[in-house]
């Protein structure tokens, strides 16, 4: 497994991270195999795991993961993410000092661990001040309770007002960045890849296998194939003939390449400068193991060029289910002025 710099932390990451967003009951219910999914990661050369509170519901999870690293905690970059709903009250989720201090002892707690490597904000908060989030996760930092802080999905503009709060403010700047990237979503090459190598912030991109249409078995007419945790994303793939077309394409590349698609899809990922690793999500020590093959897969310039024809650089292939939108592209009534300022304004020509 190669590994490599996470940004200008001085942390060293293996190309790969073991997400777990699938262990648990929206995944893999079996906490047992869970743990040996993670033994069997560690053993094969990954050296980061990534997890969130809110991932199998009421962080089971993080309590798996807790489990796993048991004797095997200083072999592992820990990253973990506060932000999604974790209780029913308003207050139990989000960005503010309030809500952090709290969800970092609870993932500390379920983790079972004194510190967390990385500590990332899971989504944008566009009604928290930024400068509030920094200077709580600011504060954990010189507590020793997490090592580095991170954000994930932000836009480029967020990085950059981020980064320069930081300096005006004198608090800890985010480290890392977690965007969607794959080769049908390569939109953040236009400008959130550029925007973290200008600031020195490593990159674990999620999905590198677009939400399982790079995995091989989601393909024209085979979606009902799909296990049970991904046919719901299946069946809105599936309606797409952009992105059907696309995969098609691309598994030809792979075979004439003498690679499986999902071996293609993550060289491609970790071929990019600016990506520290690419996070693979595995719901069993198959698909794991599947993975881990590909580990010392690279692609040449041939390959690449002809993966940029079929998509092309910057450009995403329809958009991606799960990936953060901005509240005025979700809500009209952010974009609209109300109608008695709209009917105040002075007509045209008038």
């Amino acid at each position: 497994m190669r590994t490599r710099p996470l940004g200008r932390t001085g942390i060293q990451v293996s190309a790969y991270t073991l997400g777990t967003m699938m262990f648990g009951p929206h995944g893999n219910p079996d906490p047992g195999e869970c743990v040996r999914i993670v033994h069997r990661a560690l053993d094969g050369g990954i050296t980061v795991i990534d997890t969130a509170d809110v991932y199998g519901g009421d962080g089971e999870s993080e309590r798996i993961v807790g489990k796993a690293l048991r004797g095997r905690r200083d072999d592992v970059v820990l990253a973990t993410k506060f932000n999604g709903p974790m209780g029913p009250g308003a207050n139990q989720r989000g960005s503010s000092r309030r809500w952090i201090v709290a969800a970092v002892e609870g993932s500390l707690r379920r983790l079972g661990v004194d510190h967390i490597d990385l500590y990332q904000a899971h989504h944008p908060e566009p009604g928290t001040d930024v400068e509030e989030t920094l200077g709580a996760l600011t504060d954990l930092l010189r507590a020793g309770k997490v090592r580095a802080i991170g954000h994930s999905n932000l836009p480029a503009s967020d990085i950059v007002e981020a980064q320069w709060v930081a300096r005006r403010a004198g608090l800890a700047r985010f480290r890392a960045e977690q965007p969607h990237y794959s080769i049908l979503n390569r939109g953040i090459e236009r400008e959130v890849l550029p925007v973290c190598e200008r600031h020195g912030l490593g990159v674990l991109v999620w999905s590198p296998l677009a939400m399982g249409l790079l995995a091989g078995r989601l393909r024209r007419g085979n979606g009902e194939t799909a296990s049970a945790g991904r046919l719901h994303w299946a069946r809105r793939h599936m309606t797409d003939e952009r992105k059907l077309d696309a995969v098609e394409a691309l598994a030809q590349v792979a075979g004439q390449a003498g690679l499986s698609l999902p071996h293609l899809a993550l060289a491609f990922a970790t071929a990019h400068p600016a990506v520290s690793s690419a996070i693979i999500g595995p719901r069993t020590p198959e698909q794991l193991d599947d993975l881990l093959a590909g580990a010392g897969t690279l692609v040449d310039d041939d390959v690449l060029d002809r993966i940029d024809e079929i998509v092309a650089p910057g450009t995403d292939v329809g958009p991606v289910d799960v990936a953060y939108v901005p509240p005025p592209l979700e809500q009209a009534a952010l974009r609209r002025r109300p109608v008695e300022t709209r009917a105040a304004q002075p007509k045209p020509g008038t």
